[in-house]
C-alpha cells in the first residue's frame, strides 16, 4: 500500500544537508507551441518515433542530450554557473534520500556516516553533485554517466575533495550486462533526458537487490510544468540554458509507474518539490504538477 507524504517532517532535515552539500540553450530550439492536450500514449509513440530504434539496437542513451550536457561539463561544480538550479535543489533531495534510506534499512539518520556499507548507484551522475555527498554519508557509491567529460570533471573534483567515488563512463545497460547489483539506485533528474524511458527504468530497476530501493526524480508533463520549468526557468528567469528541457520528453508519474511495476517493484512514496521564492529554497510538497520524486522498493 502506498504511504502518504511526510513533507513537513522531511523538510526539517534540509538545513543539515545544505551544510553537508557545501562540503562537497541550444540556439534556435523552439519552446512553444506545445501540445498540452496530447495523451500519454501519444507522447510514448512520439518518443518511439524519434528514437527510431530496433530491438537489437535498443539503448537508453540520447546522444544529443549527452552532447548537450558534455558541452557544459566544466560548470558542474560552479554554484553560480549553468547548474545553479541543481545546487539549490541538492539539499532537499539529499535530505529526502537520507531519511528514506535510513528508515528503510533501520539506520540512524543523525549518525555521522549513516549509509555505511550500503552500495548505491547514481545513474546519470553528471559531475557528481549527488555522488559526493552520498559517499560522505558512508555509502559505497558508483557514479555512472555516458559522458566521458562529465566523468572526468566528477573524478577530478572527487580527488580534490578526497571523496571516494567509483566513477564510470558507462550506460545503465552496460552495468546491467556486467551483472552489477545495488542496494539503492538513484535515478535523479535523468529520465527526461534518455532515449527510451521504459527501457531505462526497467534496466535500472533490474539492478536493485531484493529488499532494495530506487529513487526517481523528474519533471511532470503538465501545462504548469511547461510554463514554469521550461518557459519561465529557461526564457524569463534564465535559471537554465534555453533548450535544457524539452516538453515532449517530460514524464508523467503514471508513465513511470508502469515500467516500475512491471519490473517487480512497488512505489511506496511520492512527493512533489516546489521552490519557495521567499525562502530561496526548495521544499517538499503534496503538489506534483511540476517537480516530483518517487520511491520504489523491491520485495525481499
Amino acid at each position: 500500500m502506498e504511504k502518504h507524504n511526510d513533507c513537513e517532517h522531511e523538510s526539517r532535515c534540509v538545513d543539515d544537508h545544505e551544510e553537508l552539500y557545501r562540503g562537497a540553450a541550444r540556439p534556435g530550439l523552439p519552446i512553444f507551441p506545445l501540445d498540452f492536450n496530447a495523451s500519454s500514449s501519444d507522447f510514448r509513440q512520439r518518443r518511439k518515433g524519434m528514437t527510431k530504434m530496433t530491438e537489437a539496437a535498443r539503448t537508453t542513451v540520447d546522444k544529443d542530450q549527452v552532447e548537450w550536457f558534455s558541452k557544459m561539463a566544466a560548470e558542474w561544480w560552479s554554484p553560480t554557473g549553468k547548474f545553479k538550479p541543481l545546487h539549490k535543489f541538492n539539499p532537499v533531495r539529499l535530505a529526502y534520500i537520507r531519511e528514506r534510506i535510513c528508515a528503510h534499512f533501520g539506520r540512524d539518520p543523525k549518525a555521522h556516516r549513516p549509509l555505511e556499507g550500503i552500495r548505491i548507484l547514481d545513474i546519470g551522475c553528471g559531475g557528481g553533485l549527488l555522488s559526493e555527498p552520498i559517499a560522505r554519508m558512508g555509502a559505497t557509491v558508483i557514479g555512472a554517466d555516458p559522458s566521458e567529460k562529465n566523468i572526468g570533471i566528477a573524478s577530478t573534483h572527487a580527488a580534490e575533495t578526497g571523496t571516494q567515488v567509483d566513477y564510470r563512463a558507462v550506460t545503465a545497460e552496460d552495468l546491467a550486462a556486467a551483472g552489477e547489483m545495488f542496494d539503492v539506485v538513484l535515478n535523479m533528474e535523468v529520465v527526461e533526458h534518455v532515449a527510451d524511458v521504459d527501457f531505462f527504468v526497467n534496466t535500472c530497476a533490474g539492478m536493485v537487490k531484493p529488499g532494495g530501493l530506487m529513487f526517481v526524480a523528474t519533471i511532470n508533463r503538465t501545462l504548469k510544468a511547461g510554463a514554469l520549468a521550461i518557459f519561465a526557468a529557461e526564457n524569463v528567469l534564465r535559471w537554465l540554458p534555453r533548450g535544457t528541457h524539452q516538453y515532449e520528453k517530460l514524464v508523467r508519474p503514471e508513465e513511470l509507474e508502469k515500467p516500475i511495476n512491471a519490473s517487480g517493484m512497488e512505489i511506496v512514496h511520492r512527493t512533489g518539490v516546489f521552490y519557495n521564492v521567499l525562502q530561496d529554497r526548495w521544499n517538499l510538497s503534496s503538489d506534483m504538477d511540476v517537480n516530483y520524486m518517487m520511491l520504489a522498493v523491491r520485495a525481499t
